[in-house]
């Protein structure tokens, strides 16, 4: 696989985590959440294309994206918990009934504690390509 794909993943992860961003001042939320998931979910395809030279699978489960992708270091426990806890924005925002409890639980506070947890993992995984 090309450069160019893997270029694309990661002008797309950018992409979507600079919405995340602008979602945060406009105070929503729920999308700050989700744009991250976005963005960790596509800069691991980007690391996946790179490994395996191939497309990466048709999946939003970023554990069985990490689980796939072999880094230099080690993954560790706090590397694991913000993955985690991202999975869950995506599994849970697709149901309807979910979104209302999600955007409870989505304050401001969590919303830029979120946001700050991914550029810090965006920042690990981009290092890493």
């Amino acid at each position: 696989m090309s450069q160019k794909i893997i270029d694309n993943w990661i002008s797309l992860a950018e992409y979507d985590l600079a919405t995340a961003q602008d979602m945060s001042k406009a105070g929503r939320y729920l999308y700050v959440a989700f744009m991250c998931q976005q963005a960790i979910e596509k800069i691991l395809k980007a690391c996946y294309v790179k490994q395996h030279e191939s497309t990466p699978p048709y999946t939003h489960n970023l554990l069985r994206l990490i689980k796939e992708i072999k880094f230099k270091d080690d993954v560790g426990d706090e590397i694991m918990s913000t993955i985690e806890e991202l999975n869950s924005y995506y599994i849970e925002s697709r149901y309807t009934e979910d979104i209302e409890e999600l955007s409870k639980l989505l304050t401001d506070a969590k919303a830029i504690s979120v946001l700050n947890s991914t550029k810090e993992l965006f920042k690990w995984i981009r290092a890493r390509l």
